[in-house]
């Protein structure tokens, strides 16, 4: 009996070392994985925040007064312009703020690549969204589709208030 004892142990000892290394090399895998999507989101973040930095840059050329500026950082990747407008009506003065700005937003932990979009003209928000998608899933031209369509879109809003 103390035989069948000491066998059943060897065999439990056998299993739960077996479970710790299945347990260990599941882990290395999944931290394999998230250094893969980081690699990801690196890769998309570089090449999205140089194309918004572009569609910016074409933006203020066609709006003389825009100043541009880079932005990167907690809250992302990419740019921004703004311009600040003078308007005097009936002896008082008044300052009219507009900025459109662009970023990619830093990874989470959802691995999701993040794009935010917020727009000002005249001192009014016009839009605050966000895009994202999983980082498996990523189209990095149809963000920079949706990049180009919401500088045009500020662009329309923008020329329209003036």
């Amino acid at each position: 009996m103390s035989d069948d004892l000491d066998r059943r142990l060897d065999a439990a000892i056998t299993r739960g070392q077996r479970r710790n290394r299945m347990h260990k090399e599941a882990e290395r895998k999944e931290q394999l994985s998230a250094d893969e999507l980081r690699r990801m989101h690196t890769s998309h973040r570089l090449a999205l925040s140089e194309h918004i930095e572009t569609a910016v840059a074409r933006l203020a050329n066609h709006f003389p007064g825009f100043r541009v500026e880079t932005l990167f950082g907690e809250k992302g990747w990419g740019a921004a312009c703004w311009r600040d407008n003078l308007d005097v009506k009936g002896g008082r003065r008044n300052s009219l703020f507009s900025r459109l700005e662009l970023v990619i937003r830093p990874i989470n932990d959802y691995f999701v690549l993040e794009l935010k979009g917020k727009g000002t003209v005249a001192n009014k928000e016009i839009f605050n969204r966000s895009h994202f998608e999983h980082l498996q899933e990523v189209d990095r031209e149809s963000f920079e589709q949706l990049i180009d369509a919401w500088v045009v879109e500020y662009a329309e809003l923008y020329s329209a208030s003036e």
